[in-house]
């Protein structure tokens, strides 16, 4: 019987595709980091300036770690969106949200603007934090091309020279700095609920 309080969903998620456009760098792959996993380290700010750190997070709690791809996906402000409403539910339990994006601070504060987030929503320049987490992936060419005909010019939302994005996976750190829960699913449409991670609380 699976233990419910640490629910795994993995997929080996490889996209092995040359850089769009000519560009030099490699192509990304994302796949999840494993429970019991070293959480690793990372030092930002929020859109407000205020630093985020992870040790200092952790010396006060558990931390809830949240990916997310863009205030242009709906999927990514209705999770917000619920996760703001549902909030205590964490809280309450001592855990700390904090939520990681590509997008520019100009972009995450229109996801402020529309899903009234009141934690901590960092601008992971370079894609460092995602990169650290296994969740940032390259857009192939034709998918990039096919978000423009939408309006969606990723390297601009990101102000980045690549086009990437992240798996919108959950991670949740416990104290001793040692990933307890991971929710990682290429389909940028699922995403954990707030009652799935409060349980693995």
């Amino acid at each position: 019987m699976k233990n419910p309080f640490f629910p795994l969903v993995i997929s080996l998620f490889v996209l092995a595709v040359a850089p769009a456009w000519g560009q030099t760098a490699p192509a990304r792959a994302a796949q999840p980091l494993a429970v019991g996993t070293a959480a690793p380290s990372f030092k930002a700010k929020d859109a407000t300036g205020r630093p985020v750190e992870l040790p200092q997070l952790l010396k006060k709690g558990t931390v809830v770690l949240y990916f997310y791809r863009g205030q242009w996906c709906p999927y990514c402000s209705k999770q917000l969106s619920q996760l703001q409403d549902s909030l205590q539910l964490l809280t309450a339990k001592g855990a700390q949200v904090v939520v990681i994006t590509p997008e520019t601070p100009e972009n995450i504060g229109k996801t402020v603007a529309k899903t009234q987030a009141a934690f901590p929503i960092v601008h992971d320049r370079g894609f460092a934090i995602m990169t650290a987490y296994h969740t940032a992936f390259t857009v192939d060419a034709a998918t990039a091309q096919k978000y423009r005909g939408f309006g969606v010019d990723l390297r601009q939302a990101n102000g980045a020279p690549e086009d990437v994005l992240p798996v919108p996976a959950t991670y949740v750190i416990g104290r001793n700095g040692r990933i307890r829960y991971v929710y990682f699913n290429p389909d940028y449409k699922q995403r954990a609920s707030v009652r799935r991670i409060a349980a693995a609380l």
